[in-house]
């Protein structure tokens, strides 16, 4: 089965590096799904589950912005977190999630800001509950 190597680094650590026969990545306006061979592409991360099939079995992160770049049969992924379910912290997800949706917001800047911390926090439960 063809192969490509899957690189995922943050600011302070190379999270992992390993190759996998699939990849799906959040993106900022949906998600995409890469196989070994596809073409030249460089994408804005959304946030939320990244997802690879690797010879060991599917594997599953959390990651928060940052860029892809698929070129030939390497994929760089540059988050600003990357973290495994098992490190997530269900339960601070979850009381952020209920005190963003909680709280009163004006002006469209608030309204975009607060969006997306909802949607954050409600990946990162998601995540955390795969991880139990």
């Amino acid at each position: 089965m063809a192969e490509m190597t899957v690189t995922v680094v943050t600011p302070e650590e190379t999270v992992l590096e390993a190759a996998a026969s699939s990849l799906v990545l959040p993106l900022f306006d949906g998600e995409v799904g890469i196989l070994p061979k596809h073409a030249p592409m460089i994408g804005r991360l959304g946030y939320g589950e990244m997802r690879l099939t690797t010879a060991d079995g599917p594997t599953s992160l959390y990651v928060d912005g940052g860029f892809v770049q698929v070129a030939g049969d390497e994929v760089n992924v540059m988050t600003n977190r990357a973290m495994t379910p098992d490190k997530l912290d269900g339960e601070a997800a979850e009381k952020q999630l209920q005190e963003s949706l909680e709280g009163a917001v004006g002006g469209d800047d608030a309204i975009t800001a607060r969006q997306r911390t909802v949607d954050q926090a409600r990946a990162q439960v998601r995540l955390a509950k795969k991880g139990k």
